[in-house]
Formats: C-alpha cells, sequence, structure tokens
C-alpha cells in the first residue's frame, strides 16, 4: 500500500512523464524501464459509442457488443471492484474541462491493497453506475493490464490488478505515447478490427487535429489524414463537424477484443 505522500510526489512530477518515456527509447535504460513499469502490458482503447453508426454490413444493434457493454461485462463478472475517488491524470494536470472526481475502477484480487484513502470497494451495480457516468461525461475506456498501477499504488501481486481507466484527450498519461519506444507503445492498442477512414465530405478545416492524445491525425493539401498511430477512438470522428470522419467496425470486433482481454481478468 502507497502512502498519500508517494501519490503527491507522482503528481508533482506528473509534466514529466514525456521526458521519461523518451528515455524508453535508449538501448540499456529502456530495457530497464520495460522490465520494470511496462512487462507484460495489455490495454485497448474503446471508441466513443457516440460516434459509432452501425450499417448494413454489420449485425443489428441489438446483437452486437459495442465499448460501454465490453467494459460492463467485465465488471458484472469481476471478483473484486475498486472506484477511485479522482483521477490521478487529471488531478495532476489540474483539469478544468473532465470530472476529476471520475477515477479509474480496478478489478481483481489486488485490489485489496490499494490505500483506502484513494478510493473505495464497489459494487457491482456501483461500479457500472460509474462507468455509465465516465461514458456520459465524454470520457474515453481504456482497459487492460498496466504494470505502472499496481507499482504507483503499491499492490501485489501485480498480475491481478485489471484497469478501467476512462480518459480525457488533455490529461491522460498515455499521451506519453508517441515518446515512448516503439516496443512499448505497440502494446496498447486500440479494438482489433476497428479502424477510422476520412471520407470525400473532408474539406482540411483541421477541426479533427487537436482531440487526438497521439497526434494520430493532420491535415495534408487540404484534407485529413490518419496515420499508423491512431488507435479509433473516435474523438476526431466526433469533433468533425462535417461528420467526414467514419468509424468502421468489422463484425465480432469487440468480441475479440474480450476474448484478448477475458484471460487479464479475475473472473468469477
Amino acid at each position: 500500500m502507497r502512502p498519500l505522500w508517494f501519490v503527491s510526489l507522482l503528481k508533482a512530477g506528473f509534466p514529466g512523464r514525456f521526458l521519461l518515456a523518451r528515455l524508453t527509447r535508449l538501448p540499456v535504460l529502456g530495457k530497464i524501464m520495460d522490465h520494470h513499469f511496462f512487462r507484460g502490458d495489455r490495454m485497448i482503447l474503446m471508441p466513443r459509442e457516440s460516434v459509432i453508426s452501425v450499417d448494413e454490413k454489420l449485425p443489428l444493434p441489438g446483437s452486437m457488443v459495442l465499448p460501454a457493454g465490453l467494459v460492463e461485462h467485465f465488471v458484472s463478472n469481476a471478483k473484486s471492484l475498486w472506484i477511485m475517488n479522482a483521477c490521478i491524470c487529471r488531478q495532476a494536470a489540474g483539469c478544468r474541462d473532465y470530472p476529476v472526481d471520475l477515477g479509474c475502477l480496478f478489478m481483481g484480487e489486488a485490489v485489496h491493497g490499494i490505500n483506502p484513502e484513494l478510493g473505495r470497494p464497489a459494487t457491482r451495480e456501483h461500479a457500472l453506475e460509474h462507468v455509465r457516468k465516465c461514458s456520459g461525461a465524454g470520457l474515453v475506456h481504456l482497459a487492460g493490464r498496466n504494470r505502472l498501477d499496481p507499482f504507483w499504488l503499491g499492490v501485489k501481486p501485480a498480475y491481478r490488478l485489471f484497469t478501467v481507466c476512462s480518459c480525457c484527450p488533455c490529461c491522460c498519461l498515455w499521451k506519453m505515447l508517441p515518446d515512448l519506444s516503439g516496443k512499448i507503445e505497440s502494446r496498447i492498442t486500440g479494438v482489433p478490427g476497428v479502424s477510422l477512414e476520412v471520407t470525400d465530405a473532408c474539406n482540411g478545416c483541421g477541426d479533427c487535429t487537436g482531440v487526438c492524445f497521439v497526434n494520430a491525425i493532420r491535415v495534408e493539401s487540404g484534407r485529413a489524414v490518419i496515420s499508423a498511430a491512431c488507435r479509433a477512438c473516435g474523438r476526431c470522428a466526433e469533433a468533425c463537424s462535417r461528420k467526414a470522419i467514419r468509424v468502421r467496425i468489422e463484425p465480432g470486433a469487440f468480441d475479440r477484443a474480450r476474448d484478448i482481454l477475458s484471460p487479464l481478468v479475475d473472473l468469477r
């Protein structure tokens, strides 16, 4: 269990995360940091449901697993649940655009070691309500195993902690993804089978470029261009007033994400 002074220290050092991320690219130091802080990570970013449209090539909405439903699946089947009192990232960054009091949701045996001054055990009903509040506040779910969380929380065993972050585009820890080594950066992905497409309706206005937390979209020659760094969260599609960016979902995409993440969760 980490004392509160340690958490305060982390908040003070939060702006320096980009420099630390760049250090992971150094041959020897990068291997050491990878081993201690990122080993075994596997996290998947969910797209915003508000930008998902189902066309004739996909199953009917009632039979389709969607992002919130995927998170709710794990909540409904996890052995232990814990809701943090606040988002440490938004607290550290002084966020004014998104609720600071909507913190991470943790699952698994390791939650019992979290400092009780940082959060509280949750029933399934309270955890589901929390997930819905986060979605309603415009936050994006990032779910999986992240070794940094058991480190800063001081809990064990590390492999028994499953994280559901509710991320804003301005303060997220993972804004440092473009600065991390390729090996570490590749472990945080979008949902397999979900991608974004810029349509002919794009006029290159640039509204989409300020909302991507990994800087994966830019305007070139009067048209938005999406790079391979895209995690398909859909914020750019949401920001586009012309609806010129489309979220494409292959059938069964969220079922595949569920199958990837399920072994990382303590399920009943």
